[in-house]
């Protein structure tokens, strides 16, 4: 390819702007090339919730966005994954005591398939029954909260930290705790998805 023809290539690429979604007030996540609009589609793009607020804080939490629809030159997302950074769940655990997980799939009231995993760390080593008991409030409480939410109201639960203080408040009475925090959320399937799985598994117990 000769270096006339790279250079009208590149000169082809445009730059588009991505957006978070509206929950998180449209804010712009950085720019991506490409030559066609629908090569944007399906890019993700991750940054921290302390970006997204100008609050170093919360630079601890990672989000991750997917490109969903570009018009114009703008491209805009859907949220995909909340995760804590390894060097912050590392920060919290203390010798000596007890950290209790839990991994937790849920369907929102809109469709939308979620895996939760919310982890309580105890103020000293808790015994077997207390941290099964822990673990039950925990998986109990977030199915009970997707069970009443749609995904946008559930993300939002979780990202702003109601979720993890609904279970210490509901677990501290099982056994004392440190700290309570939902280390990843994770967008499964979204509604379309969940309904072609609904009727392939429905065509294969009719067979």
């Amino acid at each position: 390819m000769s270096e006339r023809s790279v250079s009208r290539q590149k000169q082809q690429k445009r730059w588009y702007t991505v957006l978070a979604p509206e929950q998180f007030d449209r804010e712009e996540l950085g720019e991506t090339p490409a030559d066609e609009p629908d090569r944007v589609l399906g890019r993700t793009i991750e940054t921290t919730l302390g970006d997204l607020r100008n609050d170093a804080s919360d630079n601890n939490t990672k989000l991750t966005f997917k490109v969903t629809e570009v018009a114009s030159e703008s491209a805009y997302t859907e949220f995909t994954k909340h995760e804590l950074t390894r060097d912050y769940m590392r920060s919290l655990v203390r010798r000596g005591s007890s950290k209790v997980q839990a991994y937790v799939t849920v369907l929102t009231t809109d469709d939308y398939r979620v895996q939760i995993q919310p982890v309580a760390l105890t103020t000293k080593s808790a015994d077997e029954s207390q941290e099964k008991a822990i673990r039950r409030t925990m998986i109990d409480l977030i199915e009970e909260s997707a069970a009443n939410r749609t995904f946008e109201e559930l993300v939002d639960r979780v990202v702003n930290g109601d979720l993890s203080s609904a279970i210490y408040n509901e677990s501290k009475s099982i056994y004392p705790l440190r700290r309570v925090e939902v280390q990843k959320l994770t967008l499964e399937a979204r509604p379309e998805e969940v309904a072609v799985e609904e009727e392939t598994s429905v065509a294969v117990d009719d067979e």
